[in-house]
């Protein structure tokens, strides 16, 4: 019972997603049968030899004022979203947490942000992060994300920068973590 579910479910995904007869429907049921003497079909071939998988493609260049230039800093030199000076860079809710961050730490009081968000907390392996970085942007409107991937240590992450259009320029308002389930408008930095 189990495995004619398995093969009716195997077979209805295969039809949904147009494959049946191809040579992917060939490796999963075997080589098709071959063709009678009556058959005036041609004769099957056999499925190409497997390849190893190619390079990715090259990354496409980053557009200036575009929000993937925006957020491409805080990969160049790390730390940087800590910067006092990057302040013009966030609106809030972002730019109030990093405001009241920086004047706990300057209190003394301690740290309230991790040295390396834009890592997603992530040990710091500069050359591992540039081999395997990859960003892709969406914009809707006045508001766009930026989503930055790579891998440290064999651990993926995947950060999610927001960002909105103020006085023609775009302003990040928030960060999240997909891999850590973390927002920087959620700290209290108090």
């Amino acid at each position: 019972m189990l495995r004619r579910l398995a093969l009716a479910l195997a077979s209805a995904s295969m039809l949904a997603a147009g494959i049946s007869g191809s040579a992917s429907a060939q490796g999963l049921f075997g080589s098709p049968p071959k063709a009678s003497s009556g058959d005036k079909s041609p004769p099957a071939t056999t499925a190409a030899p497997e390849t190893s998988p190619a390079d990715p493609a090259p990354a496409a260049p980053v557009l200036p004022g575009s929000p993937t230039a925006v957020v491409k800093p805080f990969y160049e030199h790390l730390g940087l979203e800590l910067d006092p000076a990057q302040r013009n860079n966030f609106i809030d809710p972002a730019k109030s947490v990093l405001d009241k961050s920086d004047a706990l730490r300057a209190s003394g009081q301690g740290e309230c942000l991790d040295p390396n968000i834009a890592l997603d907390n992530a040990e710091y392996d500069k050359l591992a992060i540039d081999k395997s970085l990859r960003t892709i942007e969406a914009v809707n409107s006045g508001e766009a994300k930026v989503v930055v991937a790579f891998v440290v240590e064999g651990s993926q992450h995947r950060l999610e920068w927001k960002l909105k259009k103020v006085g023609g320029n775009w302003k990040i308002f928030d960060l999240l973590s997909v891999t850590g389930e973390w927002a920087l408008s959620q700290y209290q930095c108090e």
